[in-house]
């Protein structure tokens, strides 16, 4: 707009100017080493004003074509993106049905034209891991890592990935770590961080990363209960293996409130004290939890007391005595049983009778029960009850050999 103000305003003053300059005889004089060139002023003014008209429509047809080029370009451009996402999908849907040669090539071809690249690369990646090409699925996650640049923890998350379905445990450890100090809160990071830590049977980084597991909320309380179970077996099973009874005795001191609170973490510390033959120091622990926690808690305790040696007369057994005359009945035949066997091994085989016959009565003993019943029926010379016994035994057998009816 400005320049064809111009070239208006050249042609006003020329207008003006014209008449003016027409009657007057001067003339303009170029001299040069070869030509000299001679016209009237007026004659310049007009050259100079087509040359400047001349310029601008140059100038104009060259700017045209340059827009006309552009607009042809993003014409292309547009075409190559919307092709790259329709070809997009249908490799996602090819790897959905599990044809991951056709979907790698549909994710690489389209890669640099996708709307995000480097997801393009990471799929292409996984599909080529999937039709078991380890070599093309790392040169994808290299070419997406370069294009990623800082910002790669998808491309690092799918590198974790990769190394797990090719069983490369400790690279996937290695890798995982790097990315928890860069990304410690993300949820996804996470999430796989279990799954390597777990495969690698990590506990203690994984018990590292427990709580801030438990702050994103990400796993129901149902699995996050059981990833806690998960980790207070492996590092007292991790322990034992290193240091022994007098080693996890020291470890157990020195845990937070969380897990020396928790019932499962004390049975399965009893369950392990049980095992190296250190019976006091596992009855110390049980009397205590035995004394704090509720009949439904105790029923795991339970069930590992009718390994445990110890004597007739301790605070322990007393104990479970008490808790068993006031016990709920859904619970008493749970007390039983631990005393059963704790008698029976102290020979008492009188009190020990009393407890199996309460466990018949309701037909809460198993198989391994019958066995004790029977012995302690033996020793304390009730054939009756052996009758009794021999007799359940023979059903249970007849039951289980007893052949499926056919059905026409």
């Amino acid at each position: 707009m400005f320049r064809v103000l111009f070239l208006m305003l050249l042609v006003l003053i020329a207008l003006i100017a014209g008449p003016y300059i027409a009657n007057t005889h001067d003339l303009v004089r170029i001299e040069t080493n070869t030509k000299i060139i001679e016209m009237r002023l007026i004659s310049l003014v007009m050259f100079f004003v087509g040359a400047m008209a001349v310029i601008y429509l140059i100038e104009w047809a060259i700017s045209r074509f340059c827009r006309l080029s552009k607009g042809s370009y993003n014409w292309f451009f547009n075409r190559k993106q919307r092709k790259a996402q329709k070809e997009t999908l249908e490799g996602l849907m090819r790897m959905s049905e599990g044809d991951y040669s056709k979907a790698e090539k549909l994710f690489s071809k389209n890669a640099m034209h996708a709307e995000e690249p480097v997801l393009n690369l990471i799929k292409a990646a996984e599909a080529a891991q999937q039709s078991g090409d380890e070599f093309g699925a790392n040169k994808y996650l290299i070419d997406a890592g370069k294009l990623a640049g800082n910002n790669n923890v998808a491309v690092e998350l799918a590198r974790v990935r990769i190394l797990m379905l090719q069983n490369k445990v400790p690279a996937a450890r290695s890798a995982i770590d790097s990315l928890l100090e860069f990304a410690p809160n993300n949820s996804e990071v996470l999430r796989l961080a279990i799954q390597v830590y777990q495969a690698s049977k990590a506990y203690t980084a994984l018990d590292s990363i427990l709580e801030s597991i438990g702050q994103r909320s990400f796993l129901s309380t149902e699995e996050y209960e059981k990833l806690e179970h998960l980790v207070d077996d492996g590092l007292m099973d991790e322990v034992m293996n290193e240091a022994g009874q007098d080693g996890l005795l020291s470890w157990w001191s020195a845990q937070p409130s969380r897990r020396s609170k928790s019932i499962y973490a004390q049975v399965g510390l009893i369950k392990r004290l049980i095992d190296t033959d250190d019976h006091v120091s596992a009855e110390e622990f049980a009397l205590k939890a035995v004394k704090k926690y509720e009949d439904a808690q105790l029923l795991p305790l339970l069930n590992e007391l009718t390994r445990l040696q110890v004597d007739a007369e301790s605070k322990l057994v007393k104990t479970l005595a008490k808790r068993a005359e006031k016990a709920e009945e859904q619970y008493r035949d749970d007390y039983a049983r631990a005393l059963g066997y704790i008698y029976a091994r102290e020979s008492l085989f009188d009190k020990a009778k009393l407890q199996f016959e309460l466990l018949l009565n309701h037909k809460e003993c198993v198989a391994n029960d019958r066995i004790m019943a029977l012995y302690v029926a033996e020793q304390a010379k009730d054939q009756a009850l052996v009758d009794r016994i021999q007799a359940i035994n023979l059903q249970s057998a007849n039951m289980v050999k007893a052949p499926e009816p056919v059905t026409e």
